[in-house]
């Protein structure tokens, strides 16, 4: 059974940065992508970042030239490095395995427990 841990959330003022990490376990990437989505009150769920089994990575128009999403593959980590963070950026955030046929596409199919990001102004 695949499991998803999610870690380095946190409180930050607009503008700053924090990196996500989400460490996998029992999971094989051959035919799925990871990425981040998140979650905040009053919102729809919005995927921010896939990246591809083959490496591409896939962007929400909110994030893009700020949200930067990247593995390694020998660690098993998946990470979201996200710069000038913006109040409307806060939630939680959720590592998620989903399906791919180059795109990637539907629901979850596994996901981690969440992390929160807070950003004040």
């Amino acid at each position: 059974q695949a499991q998803l841990v999610e870690s380095g959330g946190g409180s930050v003022q607009v503008g700053g940065s924090l990196r996500l990490s989400c460490t996998t376990t029992g999971y094989a990437n051959s035919r799925r992508c990871l990425g981040w989505f998140r979650e905040a009150p009053g919102k729809e769920r919005e995927t921010v970042a896939d990246i591809s089994p083959n490496g591409t990575p896939e962007y929400a128009n909110s994030v893009k030239g700020r949200f930067t999403i990247s593995q390694d593959n020998r660690k098993n980590t998946l990470y979201l490095q996200m710069n000038n963070l913006k109040v409307e950026d806060t939630g939680i955030y959720y590592c998620a395995a989903r399906r791919w046929n180059t795109i990637c596409y539907g629901s979850a199919q596994y996901q981690g427990r969440g992390t929160q990001v807070t950003v004040s102004s």
